[in-house]
């Protein structure tokens, strides 16, 4: 499901505005409408007041009931104005009721009622129906709100065309994100951007740096894989063409050998390249691995590696942990370090797989009595494919950078050090332990 940020927002201020002005217009009519209502009793008042003076200055009124009655020309506003004694005091009105406001029940109709006392027993009384007063107070209050419910259709407009136009940055820089070629992608540039979108497009912009990176050491990785892989075919190519070549059964098997240790090389290149492609996809299924019945299928499966070149394969548990780990990476990462201790360690020496902790932090360490390596090139072996400068053998360079990528996936790093007691390599992988 969908969420559109500038729908919410445009819906939120319209209806935060439509409450205020729902709310506003209510105010303005309970207003309007106790307005109304006091201004027409000033009015009653006042009416009262300018009848009783000029009553006192008339002839006096004839005495038939409703003779005296002098109703406003008006007919909307229904008012009756009564002059006491000349005219018939009618019978909703009561002798005693003093000067003042009075609400009248007159035969069903209730009536608003000012009397106004003019001296020597003389009183003027206007009197009008509620009902009247009410709609006239009604449709006063009502004109008051004609420009509010006239300005909201405006101001709705305004909200849906201010929102479109600060979201427009936005629309542009998907745009411009769209524009760009996949394989070259290049940064956004972030001027003229409000503040709260800035961050995240300097965020995008870190990504694309990464990205490159990223593309480039790919290539590199493709280039180098090429150029690897073609050094091998090219081998077996012409040890085929000798193979043809051959004129005697004992010429064709001594150049079958070398046939066979080329196929070698390439079919463990193309495992190493396999295993690379797998650990950069990502890391797999995870699960509790004790870490010392792993290191024991290690010696099993390298044992006989060990024993062909005389090396004591062993292993020194000083702890029991369990990692919170893919036991095939970690299985790669362990086994790739094994293989190279006995690879680079001569005959008639040792290689250790060494358990511990640190803290809350396992280690692993396999530790071998080769040649070593120069704390210069400690960190560029793990490059792929790089060797190092005059080492014998037919490695690839892709075993120790598969290690640490397998590493890095796993959370843990791994790292090479010098043996303090004699000449060797350590090799250490560190993880927090599984609790």
């Amino acid at each position: 499901m969908t969420r559109s940020l500038q729908r919410h927002l445009s819906l939120t201020l319209g209806g935060a505005i439509l409450l205020a002005a729902l709310v506003a217009a209510l105010a303005s009519f309970v207003l309007a409408y106790a307005e109304a209502k006091e201004f027409q009793d000033d009015m009653l008042r006042q009416i009262a007041v300018l009848n009783g003076k000029a009553s006192m200055e008339s002839v006096p009124a004839q005495g038939a009931e409703g003779a005296g009655d002098t109703p406003i020309a008006d007919p909307e506003s229904r008012i009756l104005i009564l002059h006491l004694p000349k005219t018939r005091q009618p019978e909703w009105l009561s002798d005693d009721l003093p000067p003042g406001f009075h609400t009248l029940n007159a035969r069903g109709e209730q009536l608003r009622v000012f009397i106004h006392a003019a001296g020597a027993g003389r009183r003027t009384v206007v009197a009008q129906p509620t009902d009247a007063r009410d709609e006239i107070a009604i449709n006063s209050a009502l004109r008051t709100l004609i420009p509010l419910l006239l300005l909201l259709p405006v101001l709705a407009w305004l909200i849906v065309r201010i929102v479109r136009r600060e979201f427009a940055p936005i629309a542009r820089l998907s745009r411009s994100l769209d524009e760009q070629a996949a394989d070259r992608p290049r940064p956004i540039a972030d001027d003229s951007l409000p503040d709260e979108i800035a961050p995240f497009v300097q965020a995008i912009n870190r990504l694309l740096e990464r990205v490159n990176q990223l593309m480039v050491q790919q290539r590199r990785f493709i280039a180098d894989a090429a150029h690897e892989l073609r050094s091998p075919l090219t081998a077996l190519s012409v040890q085929a063409q000798n193979l043809r070549q051959a004129v005697s059964l004992e010429v064709m098997q001594s150049r079958v050998v070398p046939l066979q240790e080329g196929i070698e090389r390439a079919r463990q290149l193309t495992e190493q390249l396999l295993s690379m492609a797998r650990t950069q996809a990502g890391t797999p299924a995870e699960s509790v691995v004790d870490v010392s019945g792993l290191a024991r299928e290690l010696l099993a499966d390298y044992l006989p590696m060990a024993e062909a070149k005389g090396i004591d394969l062993g292993l020194e548990e000083n702890a029991r942990f369990s990692l919170s780990a893919s036991t095939e990476s970690l299985r790669l990462i362990l086994g790739n370090a094994v293989s190279n201790a006995l690879k680079y360690s001569p005959a008639g020496t040792e290689v250790t797989i060494r358990l511990l902790t640190e803290d809350e932090i396992a280690v692993v360490e396999v530790v071998d009595n080769g040649p070593g390596i120069a704390a210069a090139e400690r960190e560029r072996v793990f490059d792929a494919f790089y060797r190092l400068p005059g080492t014998a053998g037919t490695g690839s360079g892709l075993g120790l950078s598969i290690a640490r990528e397998a590493a890095f996936r796993l959370g843990g790093n791994v790292s090479l050090s010098e043996r303090r007691d004699r000449p060797g390599l350590v090799f250490r992988y560190r993880q927090r332990r599984h609790e």
